[in-house]
């Protein structure tokens, strides 16, 4: 994609990184500047691996919509989905169902006019600017309403998001206010940072990555990355790390050991 663009937004800043457009240019994407693929070259410099884990962090969220779809999800609300490409929910989940809907959320607004270009002519599809930590604005937004029924299960993807949110930003409450507004039979699936197993390069990355998203990284241990599903029930084999979750084939696991340690991630049903 070519910096510059007429329909970038004129509040954006192009020469300041944004951590939405890292990640795509970190899975092979073109929806990025120079200044971002700047800042992820030197994030796979000081963690060679980071190519890799957002890799893997896709993988994840490609089995996840694809066990939703098996079992029956036909929506989707992807909350931090940054820019809507490289095996996205919405091709992921039509594949199996043309009938899936899908509404994308994220507060980067180069990231939201990418997916308003890429999805543009798909009824079935939406994108929406908004702060995850504003429940209120996606739940009662009028692209929600649109193309979301809360009478019905609702796939909610929350994907390398609540290490973005730190402790004093009550990520316990906005997740219970999540869950709270989905119906029986919905589905929540998480991935996030182990903060068990996160060395100095990682977390040096991550804290670049965070100035560039304007927030602090939350490193979290197991058991406190579960408590987000609430009584919602984990699907086997539970929370384990990314790699581990259904793997189906080579590329939803990496020949480092190290990488596949990265991040916790896991499906919960709500009763």
């Amino acid at each position: 994609m070519t910096d510059g663009q007429s329909w970038i937004p004129q509040s954006v800043d192009v020469s300041v990184p944004s951590a939405a457009r890292v990640y795509d240019y970190l899975l092979g994407g073109a929806h990025n500047f120079a200044v971002d693929r700047v800042m992820g070259d030197k994030a796979e410099e000081m963690m060679p691996h980071s190519r890799s884990a957002a890799r893997l962090n896709r993988a994840f969220l490609r089995r996840a919509v694809r066990f939703m779809t098996d079992q029956g999800v036909r929506q989707f609300l992807d909350i931090g989905s940054g820019i809507p490409t490289v095996a996205n929910v919405h091709e992921v989940a039509q594949e199996a169902a043309p009938d899936c809907r899908v509404v994308y959320v994220d507060r980067d607004p180069v990231a939201v006019a990418h997916g308003e270009l890429i999805v543009a002519g798909q009824s079935n599809v939406g994108v929406l600017q908004a702060d995850m930590r504003d429940p209120e604005s996606i739940l009662t937004s009028g692209e929600v309403g649109r193309l979301l029924d809360f009478d019905r299960p609702i796939g909610v993807l929350l994907l390398f998001m609540l290490h973005w949110v730190p402790d004093d930003a009550d990520p316990q409450g906005l997740m219970k206010r999540y869950r709270e507004a989905l119906p029986s039979g919905s589905y929540l699936a998480i991935s996030h940072m182990a903060g068990d197993h996160v060395n100095d390069e990682a977390r040096a990355v991550t804290d670049r990555m965070s100035k560039a998203g304007g927030g602090d990284v939350a490193y979290r241990d197991r058991v406190e990355i579960e408590s987000f599903f609430g009584d919602f029930e984990l699907v086997e084999p539970g929370l384990v790390k990314y790699a581990e979750w259904r793997p189906s084939g080579p590329g939803d696991i990496s020949d480092d050991p190290a990488v596949n340690r990265i991040a916790f991630a896991g499906v919960g049903r709500k009763p």
